[in-house]
């Protein structure tokens, strides 16, 4: 079998909380609290959960945007764990991010052309026309026309303004990005349009995506595999067609519940409603994270945490009633 490309061991990331005039620690925000994965050459992870669960804070960790507390991350084989922000440098090139905000991560100043074209002066890569050269193509691949690179950012729409987010993220040629929220700031119609974007990206360049959704509904459309994070940790994972078809999580079927069809006589089985919210990260519930919400809980999911453990080929849950 092949190496994959990324592979995350429990990936831990947590945030103290301070308070009082001294800023003393009195507890800590357990944001991502062992996650593992993998992602493979070409292939596209779906990552999804309710808001706060850690999906964004587990992309910025494995990004080293933020600073791991615990775990390991594999890049092609190779630990960057403890790399520092030198050695991490020329990994870089590899490893790219989509924020989900295409206002507010451009910089209003820049022109468009600038903005795209600037990972390319920071690695030393393109100057001049060589550069310009290189962000017109860029413009093109993301469907934007080369002539409007002197345009400023509030002079694009929103769709418009996450293609320039693409193009950039493609500049350094990367062989994997982190797609944080891409699509969710957007209508639904553009949202289809930059989604059919990423898959022919993908196909044409070979790039492997960490999709990072709260709506699953968004995240069938482009996944290969899918994963389901609650509170911290992953729950469920499996390729799309069985997560879809055959969730085994109480948490996962009650996130395709919510998903709208636009015939609800054709909706498979019983709806799963939630009732409550989402415990607090600081002080997470003691042994299935999930069983304050969960409508078939029982005895043992209050004391014991159940671990990811494979259920059928592909498909792992954790889950003490499978």
């Amino acid at each position: 079998m092949t190496t994959p490309l990324l592979e995350v061991r429990d990936l831990t990331r947590h945030f103290a909380v301070r308070k009082g005039l001294f800023g003393r620690t009195t507890g800590h925000v357990r944001a991502v609290d062992g996650v593992s994965f993998t992602i493979h050459r070409g292939e596209t992870l779906g990552l999804v959960g309710e808001s706060g669960c850690g999906k964004s804070t587990t992309g910025k960790t494995l990004l080293k945007l933020l600073e791991p507390d615990g775990g390991s991350i594999l890049f092609d084989g190779s630990d960057i764990t403890g790399f520092d922000r030198k050695r991490m440098a020329p990994v870089r090139r590899d490893l790219q991010v989509i924020f989900q905000d295409p206002y507010s991560s451009i910089n209003p100043r820049a022109t468009a052309g600038g903005y795209v074209g600037e990972p390319l002066r920071i690695h030393g890569l393109a100057r001049g026309r060589e550069a310009l050269a290189r962000v017109a193509e860029l413009f093109q691949h993301v469907g934007l026309r080369p002539e409007h690179m002197r345009r400023y950012p509030h002079e694009f729409s929103g769709g418009q303004r996450q293609r320039l987010a693409v193009a950039r993220a493609l500049s350094l040629n990367p062989r994997l990005i982190v797609a944080d929220e891409a699509v969710s700031a957007l209508d639904v119609s553009i949202q289809a349009s930059v989604i059919n974007l990423l898959k022919d990206l993908q196909q044409e360049f070979g790039l492997a995506y960490l999709f990072i959704a709260h709506d699953i509904g968004v995240v069938e459309h482009i996944s290969h595999r899918v994963a389901v994070m609650y509170l911290g940790k992953l729950v469920e994972l499996a390729d799309r067609k069985t997560l879809f078809t055959s969730p085994q999580h109480p948490y996962t079927q009650a996130l395709l519940s919510a998903v709208p069809i636009p015939n609800p006589r054709l909706r498979r089985g019983q709806r799963l409603l939630l009732k409550g919210d989402v415990p607090s990260p600081i002080n997470p519930p003691s042994g299935c994270r999930f069983h304050t919400r969960c409508p078939f809980a029982e005895d043992r999911c209050r004391v014991e945490e159940p671990k990811l453990r494979e259920l059928s080929p592909g498909q792992l849950a954790a889950c003490h009633l499978r």
